[in-house]
């Protein structure tokens, strides 16, 4: 017979997961569709407000450069205060200015809204993972940020039919684009209110675990951070001192270059490269290749878990996509062809990550990885300003998507060869 004490934490940490983590997947499906509707409201904005190519890919981009600067206090803001309050402020925040998109006139007016959009968001990914750690110990953390992370995919299956059915309408006299806006950002805001009385801080407050559990938690979240002050403190820059560390934040940088690229322009090339007029049509098949990486994401995932074998499961995604969109230089070029290539990009694009974020652990300390972890994600979130920039400033330049496709080759080639030279096991562990 099981006792107590395992009784009470196989059920605090089941009730935690089901309690949390649906709520937490809801809030960033709601993210990355406010971060990524720009892509389909291109389709119709691009006309009324006269934007090119290079503009374009420039207003996609901006939002990393207000992404980047303020991930770090966000995350500290959670750790020390509330991220409760936190996280409902963000959401509030980043639903209002995506709401106000919808009113912009000039190119001047999108750059500063997707500049706002970024600074606003950037606190809430890093912050849900300090939240994650207040509540799930450390055996059970990559599985909840697993879970929590396929809502990227999610978001973009939802996205696609949801923007191509708001693009064609027309309320009021105001164009679909400016609807998509508008509506989008409506979720996010209900859903910041409704985080202030969803999301309990920390496990003392909360009133649906019995007091068996509870105890269990908080024994064991202390005891873990207790074994964390015992290792000698790693500062970022001691972290980045080593070699592995510069290799993904480096690797990292190229993939989030060339998929980014990827995920702001696919509307734009399936409509310019098959002739379809109908946005609905582009919505419901810009959804296909997401599937794709969603599928991938979880069987890579669980494979990853199940070798621990992390490089090749990030390498393999990276190269099919290379391979894939190589296919379209030297086949006959087809629509179905086209969609063929795209979800191929789709799961290369999106199946590496809980592979990638397995990585750091491989190789270096706990200390150290922790410090290395925000680091690598708040510098290689630069590539998602310097992937779409380039492809709108060389779409511009020569009036077709080549030069961008083997932009986006080069790109996930070097991301697969950079994390491939990292060490391969936890033998190779460094000690910072």
């Amino acid at each position: 017979m099981a006792s107590p004490q395992i009784d009470a934490g196989a059920s605090a940490r089941s009730r935690v997961a089901a309690r949390l983590l649906p709520f937490l997947f809801l809030l960033y499906v709601a993210n990355y569709l406010d971060r990524t509707n720009i892509a389909y409201a291109t389709l119709g904005m691009k006309g009324d407000l006269g934007l090119t190519d290079s503009v374009f890919g420039t207003a996609s981009g901006i939002f990393f450069i207000g992404y980047l600067g303020l991930q770090i206090p966000g995350a500290l803001l959670v750790e020390r205060w509330s991220a409760r309050l936190l996280l409902a402020i963000t959401l509030i925040t980043w639903g209002a200015l995506t709401t106000l998109t919808g009113f912009v006139r000039t190119p001047l007016q999108l750059y500063g809204a997707r500049f706002l959009l970024g600074a606003a968001e950037a606190g809430f990914f890093p912050g849900v993972i300090v939240y994650l750690s207040h509540w799930f110990i450390y055996q059970d953390r990559a599985k909840a940020v697993a879970r929590f992370m396929s809502a990227i995919p999610i978001a973009y299956i939802l996205g696609g039919p949801i923007a191509g059915a708001i693009l064609g309408i027309r309320w009021l006299g105001i164009p679909g684009w400016r609807w998509l806006f508008l509506l989008e950002g409506v979720p996010a805001i209900l859903l910041g209110i409704a985080t202030l009385f969803v999301l309990p801080d920390r496990p003392g407050e909360v009133r649906w675990l019995r007091a068996d559990e509870r105890d269990w938690l908080a024994a064991r979240l202390a005891e873990e951070r207790g074994a964390k002050a015992d290792v000698e403190h790693v500062t970022i820059w001691q972290a980045l001192r080593q070699r592995p560390v510069v290799l993904l934040t480096v690797g990292l940088f190229f993939c989030y270059t060339g998929g980014y690229a990827f995920w702001f322009w696919m509307p734009t090339m399936l409509q310019r490269l098959t002739g379809w007029t109908d946005v609905q049509r582009i919505g419901w098949m810009g959804a296909i290749p997401f599937v794709a990486g969603l599928i991938g994401m979880l069987l890579l995932g669980w494979n990853s878990d199940r070798t621990r074998e992390r490089r090749w499961h990030f390498a393999i995604p990276q190269l099919t996509a290379a391979v894939a969109l190589s296919a379209w230089f030297f086949a006959p070029h087809s629509n179905a062809l086209l969609i063929v290539v795209f979800t191929l990009i789709g799961f290369g694009t999106t199946a590496y990550l809980p592979s990638f974020w397995a990585l750091p652990s491989a190789f270096l300390t706990s200390s150290a990885a922790a410090a290395a972890v925000g680091f690598i994600n708040c510098t290689a979130s630069i590539g998602g300003f310097v992937g779409p920039k380039i492809i709108g400033d060389l779409s511009q330049r020569t009036g077709s998507f080549y030069w961008g496709f083997i932009f986006m080759i080069a790109c996930w080639i070097i991301a697969s060869l950079l994390v491939l030279l990292c060490p391969r096991a936890r033998a190779a562990r460094l000690s910072a």
